[in-house]
């Protein structure tokens, strides 16, 4: 009974780690250049960012060799900042867009990167660990059309609801 216990623990505890089919990390992925700030220029609606604008994505390296994740965004509504830190962690090789993410304890989100400007870390298309999590992260708060529509294509490509999408205010 014992082992039956640990093992639907640790599947309980890793059940979020997977990743829609058609997504593949991105590969050459360079933690180092991907460190600081990016702003979250579209995103799928999910309930721990509802209603908030000017959101950005701070990464920084922890002691621990992890990466300090800081989420930062405002609620008109309430008027006020939020903010959550997080942890994350490569779930497999260092130099592949798939990490780990936790906001709550012991409990770890899948945080992949599937699509990333490899010349200059400008840009960033990220799922989470199915259709339901999508964004698009940028190095400043607007991207180009040109990028926003290879977002939208890539996103329909792999199954993502597209017409959901919410561009994020940054004022």
């Amino acid at each position: 009974m014992k082992p039956f216990l640990i093992l639907s623990i640790s599947l309980l505890l890793s059940g979020c780690l997977g990743m829609p089919k058609s997504v593949t990390p991105v590969e050459n992925f360079q933690l180092d250049r991907y460190l600081g700030t990016w702003y979250e220029v579209a995103r799928l609606d999910h309930s721990f960012e509802r209603g908030l604008d000017n959101v950005t994505a701070t990464y920084s390296m922890r002691e621990d060799g992890g990466v300090k994740v800081i989420n930062r965004g405002f609620s008109a509504e309430k008027n006020e900042w939020k903010e959550a830190e997080g942890k994350a962690y490569f779930v497999e090789d260092s130099d592949q867009g798939y990490l780990k993410v936790s906001f709550f304890g012991p409990f770890y989100g899948a945080y992949v990167v599937f699509e990333l400007d490899q010349q200059a870390y400008e840009y960033a298309f990220v799922s989470g660990p199915n259709n339901d999590y999508l964004w698009l992260l940028a190095r400043t708060p607007n991207v180009s059309e040109e990028i926003t529509d290879q977002f939208i294509a890539q996103a329909k490509q792999h199954g993502f609801d597209t017409s959901q999408l919410i561009f994020v205010n940054h004022d």
